[in-house]
């Protein structure tokens, strides 16, 4: 067992651990046990009752939340000629092809958040799948981020453009924003996300769809949602 702070543990004795929430309930407590000096993210770890070993079990997409998720963010596009000249006019922090591939792979530089790509520069970036994949910055056409249309997938980004997927254990993790956002913009940007979490099942999932549902801030508990009042 991970040794609790004492900031953990004092936020802990604010809720009943076993408790199932309401979705705006939850999403108060995670804000009054977000206790460290700066503004924390609030998290949804969500367990899916599906197999992501099997590929038509997979959950992925993205979705732009309401409310942003109040982080700045760092973009590196992949593309060339006229597409190069467009990401760098829609502000991305960096725009390049096999240099900054290069760069990766030699320098072990990662100062930057989400990776966008033409498709015609997937033969340089599929290079980096081993290295870019285990950090989830691969690009993936299911998200968005392999597409010609730079511009667009730039302003989506800024706007608070979250991606989920399934980890190993058949969770997904994903911020809605912080807690400085307060109770009304976090309720929204839930449920955007879990209604396109809904809306992504598939056909072959059986049983109970949404296994559990916890919310969190960066430092503190998790606090669980009842799955079965979450409904779209």
């Amino acid at each position: 067992m991970p040794k609790r702070s004492k900031g953990y543990k004092e936020a802990a004795k604010q809720y009943e651990k076993l408790t199932l929430h309401e979705v705006g309930d939850a999403i108060d407590l995670a804000v009054k046990t977000a206790r460290a000096k700066f503004d924390e993210t609030i998290e949804v770890h969500a367990k899916l009752g599906v197999d992501g070993r099997h590929a038509d079990q997979q959950v992925r997409g993205a979705i732009v939340l309401p409310h942003g998720t109040g982080k700045s963010v760092k973009v590196l596009v992949f593309a060339k000629g006229p597409k190069a000249q467009e990401a760098e006019a829609a502000g991305a922090e960096y725009v390049g092809a096999e240099e900054l591939a290069q760069k990766i792979q030699t320098e072990n530089w990662f100062d930057f958040d989400v990776v966008v790509a033409t498709p015609d520069m997937m033969g340089v970036v599929g290079r980096l799948g081993k290295i870019l994949g285990p950090k989830g910055l691969m690009p993936n056409p299911k998200s968005g981020t392999v597409t010609m249309d730079v511009e667009r997938a730039l302003q989506d980004i800024k706007a608070g453009k979250v991606e989920y997927r399934l980890d190993k254990t058949n969770i997904i993790h994903t911020p809605i924003g912080k807690a400085s956002f307060g109770r009304d913009k976090l309720v929204d940007n839930f449920n955007a996300l879990l209604e396109a979490v809904v809306k992504a099942k598939p056909a072959a999932a059986k049983g109970q769809y949404l296994k559990s549902v916890t919310v969190a801030a960066t430092m503190g508990p998790g606090i669980k949602i009842n799955p079965v009042k979450i409904a779209f």
